[in-house]
């Protein structure tokens, strides 16, 4: 204020920033300024919560500032969840010791429930005369005087703050009630662009992985190509980086209207990993029936989770999104936190179904490309049969038939011997091509699972991922007419062990792989370049392949070539010995 001589009185109100809301400036002149200097410490803490864009920090701060504002010795900001309970709950002045002994936080019963159902300021002289008064759990600090006052962003109510035990036993009076008021407001508004920043990131981070993702499937990209599994990996990975989750479990639908979980990540997942669970009583089923991402605070006592084992302790927030392209479920992702930790909020969720709608349509592209790829393999194939048959098989059969013409003018024993060896060694060369054609033309037909050659071709190609690259491949022999199947089961078995052990232990950059057939016997070779076996290790895995050898009648061998590296040799009769 300015006197009749131009001075400065000394009870002068600092002048408000014009950039302040008109509510919470008319908030400031009803505040009763006295000699403590409220005015400045109360703008101090308006400008102290709105400095900061993180949602958790400026939480923190507009608890701390109510605190100090009207001298409380406990304080605490209850977030408002569902409108009925509080989803955070977030206590000044008491330490971490009187936390844990507490137990759990409190859900918005007695005098906090009251403040939800009637979000208007409530100040006490004792909080237990109230009639709502709910009383306090053992191991509680004692508390009679109490002041609360909602907190608005927008219409919406955001939650409250509660302020207990005035320093110096006295009661909290309608000064702290304003200031306390004031404060909520700016806390309202400090929150909103809170949110508003962590939203658009949010929404930033979905949008580079959602391209990232596509990117991956894309012809010409320089990323490595990415099939169905790869892209499910992909989009875990990212939901659990962007929400700094815990677990993160993807189901997929199977028939009978149920859901497998297809990938785990994070903790305990293999208590979650290749579940199938009904859509009635779990959680992805329940996201699924609902179309929209469903928020739990408590997962693990969660009422709608009524099916499969025990896997949730320890974990508190959750979240299950359904992915829906058109009028297909691809499949439902499930995020959780551990019990401790912050909810999930409407600004991390709402890109959420946004994202997972994304991902269903990159699931589809893969899908759709996998079978391009799948379809233009098989015609490859076809030609690459016709070609064979029509002119290479047609060629050794003249040669051959031209061979044996040529024999009866053989006058020399010798000379009639070779060439009848040669005609020989023609015959078997149709056969293993002829063989060939027959796996080219059936491979997929049959789905490829049940042919050697094929099976032998996906097992390379999968341990490519963990080997860092490809095995050189070589295959001889009638593979996929003359190999039982028992002793096909065993040769996947014993390939994929020993292209296990190569990554895992040996640190190989090189492995050569041979499957060859020839004289009734089948020989499987797998030569690395790495470290060996070093003495007394574990040889656990090799003694199982040895015996899947001596109960198909043959033997395994390993050694060490000179150059390095180790060589299995596994070998077996087609025949019964």
């Amino acid at each position: 204020m300015v006197g009749d001589d131009g001075t400065a009185r000394s009870d002068e109100v600092p002048r408000q920033p014009d950039a302040l809301p008109e509510d919470l400036q008319e908030r400031l002149h009803r505040v009763r300024w006295d000699s403590r200097g409220a005015t400045e410490l109360l703008l101090e803490a308006v400008l102290s919560v709105g400095r900061e864009l993180d949602l958790s920090q400026v939480l923190r701060r507009i608890i701390d500032a109510a605190v100090v504002l009207v001298d409380a010795e406990y304080g605490a900001l209850g977030v408002v969840s569902e409108g009925t309970r509080l989803c955070q709950f977030l206590p000044a002045g008491i330490t971490g010791e009187q936390e844990r002994a507490i137990g759990h936080l409190p859900q918005g019963r007695g005098i906090l429930g009251e403040l939800i159902r009637h979000p208007v300021p409530l100040r006490l002289a004792e909080l237990s005369e109230h009639p709502a008064s709910y009383g306090f759990p053992p191991n509680h600090p004692p508390m009679h005087s109490f002041l609360g006052v909602p907190i608005r962003v927008r219409d919406e109510v955001f939650g409250s703050l509660y302020l207990t035990e005035k320093r110096g036993g006295g009661e909290f009076d309608a000064e702290d009630e304003t200031v306390l008021s004031a404060l909520a407001v700016a806390a309202g508004i400090a929150i909103e662009n809170a949110r508003l920043y962590q939203e658009a990131r949010y929404r930033q981070q979905w949008l580079e992985a959602n391209g990232e993702i596509v990117a991956s499937l894309l012809p010409g990209s320089q990323r490595p190509r990415a099939d169905e599994t790869h892209v499910l990996e992909m989009i875990v990975d990212h939901a659990l980086r962007i929400l700094a989750a815990d677990l993160g479990v993807l189901a997929l639908p199977v028939e009978g209207g149920a859901l497998r979980v297809a990938l785990a990540v994070g903790v305990d997942a293999a208590s979650h990993q290749g579940l199938v669970l009904p859509r009635a009583g779990s959680f992805v089923g329940a996201a699924l029936a609902a179309g929209r991402p469903l928020i739990s605070l408590d997962v693990e006592h969660d009422p709608a989770i009524t099916v499969g084992p025990p896997r949730w302790a320890g974990l508190g927030p959750a979240v299950a999104v359904p992915m829906i392209t058109g009028e297909r479920v691809r499949g439902v992702l499930l995020l959780a936190r551990a019990q401790e930790r912050e909810p999930f909020t409407e600004p991390q969720t709402a890109p959420l179904s946004t994202f997972a709608g994304q991902a269903a349509l990159a699931m589809e592209l893969a899908e759709q490309r996998q079978a391009a790829e799948q379809l233009a393999l098989l015609e490859d194939r076809d030609r690459i049969a016709r070609d064979l048959h029509d002119l290479a098989i047609q060629r050794l059969f003249a040669t051959g038939m031209t061979l044996q013409s040529v024999v009866r003018l053989m006058d020399q024993p010798e000379a009639s011997e070779r060439l009848l060896r040669a005609v020989d060694d023609l015959d078997e060369t149709i056969k293993i091509i002829r063989s060939t054609i027959f796996g080219l033309r059936t491979r997929d037909r049959d789905r490829a699972g049940h042919r050697l050659r094929a099976r032998t071709v996906t097992a390379v190609e999968q341990a490519s991922r963990p080997l860092g690259f490809v095995p050189s491949l070589h295959m001889a022999g009638l593979i996929d007419t003359e190999v039982p199947q028992d002793t096909a089961d065993h040769v996947v078995a014993v390939l994929g062990e020993a292209l296990s052990n190569a990554a895992r232990h040996a640190h190989a950059t090189a492995v050569d792989v041979a499957l060859v057939v020839r004289d009734g016997t089948l020989s499987l070779c797998v030569t690395d370049n790495g470290v060996g076996i070093a003495p007394g290790g574990r040889c656990s895995g090799l003694r199982n392949l040895a015996k899947r050898a001596e109960s198909a009648g043959g033997e395994m061998t390993v050694e060490a070539p000179a150059q390095g590296g180790t060589c299995l040799r596994w070998c077996v009769p087609l025949s019964p010995p």
